[in-house]
């Protein structure tokens, strides 16, 4: 696959404050990254950089050969960019802003028309099409917002909560849609849902204090997790120390977790270095009589690895 977006060693400092300190990445045709971090880690600075909205203090991007920067046109145009929050001018109508955004490109008469057109249904703006975006609820705002982002037909995407104040529906729909642009296009998504990273991305970066933290895909990211390989059960409470105690008797059994669920308790057991311990709790199980109401085993979890690269928990 080719590069078609690249950071080399960006950074970006306001006085004394390093808000960006070092980031590089690279995002193929075809690929779809996850940009994570906690609030104030430099994301949206970053994705400015990426964009050509602000220069860095040092460092390149670059979009499909061009050297981004704010004065390079040709290398703007092979992006684009739905930002935090709602598109500009609420009092013009949909259907004016998306005309408007398509002149701003450089795209006039019926072919502005037809884009516009193409944008608008891949979104399902149609039904307000002729409302001021002043009118419109945050979900549909964040509509109008990614079809102003594709309707010159990009090469690389740089959305940032893409589905911010989407229902679920919206929400689903935006994913196909980003999952099917992904196929001849580089796509980074800034999310702060770590759901819509195993439902949509390819691979993950984690940046804290400015710096990557973590990158890899997610079944790579959740092996990083202390939950990786445990065993969830659910017991009834009269069992539940019983069992706990148990499965604290198992070598490779690093720690268990109780969490109380009416009647019931349920008991999570965290495998020592992600050793595999399922059979061994499964027989105990069996030749004690548990009554055992649920039993799975965990592949990791993003949020335990996402605190413990930018907490150090």
């Amino acid at each position: 696959m080719d590069v078609l977006l690249e950071a080399q060693d960006l950074k970006k400092h306001f006085g004394a404050l390093k808000a960006v300190d070092g980031i590089s990445l690279s995002v193929k045709k075809g690929e779809v990254l996850g940009f994570l971090g906690p609030n104030g880690a430099g994301k949206t600075t970053t994705m400015k950089m990426l964009t050509g909205f602000l220069a860095p203090t040092s460092g390149q991007a670059i979009a499909c050969g061009e050297t981004i920067s704010t004065g390079n046109v040709a290398a703007r145009r092979r992006i684009g960019y739905l930002p935090e929050g709602a598109p500009l001018y609420g009092d013009m109508t949909t259907r004016d802003f998306l005309a408007f955004v398509a002149a701003a490109h450089g795209i006039e008469g019926g072919e502005a028309r037809d884009v516009v057109e193409s944008a608008a249904g891949a979104v399902h703006l149609h039904s307000v099409m002729d409302q001021r975006v002043e009118t419109l609820s945050k979900g549909f705002k964040r509509r109008v917002g990614l079809a102003a982002a594709i309707l010159h037909a990009p090469d690389v995407l740089i959305l940032d909560e893409p589905t911010d104040g989407l229902d679920p529906n919206q929400k689903h729909e935006v994913r196909r849609l980003i999952e099917a642009m992904s196929v001849d296009r580089a796509i980074i998504i800034s999310t702060h849902i770590l759901e819509e990273v195993d439902a949509l991305c390819h691979r993950a970066v984690i940046i804290n204090k400015g710096r990557i933290v973590a990158d890899g895909t997610p079944s790579e990211l959740r092996a990083r997790s202390k939950y990786r390989n445990a065993v969830t059960m659910l017991v009834p409470r009269s069992e539940a120390e019983k069992a706990a105690s148990a499965m604290k008797s198992i070598r490779m059994v690093a720690k268990v977790e109780a969490a109380n669920e009416g009647d019931d308790v349920r008991l999570t057991v965290l495998a020592r270095d992600g050793a595999e311990i399922s059979d061994s709790i499964g027989d105990i199980a069996a030749v004690s009589n548990w009554k055992v109401r649920q039993f799975s085993v965990e592949a990791g979890r993003l949020d335990d690895v996402f605190r413990q690269v930018t907490e150090g928990r």
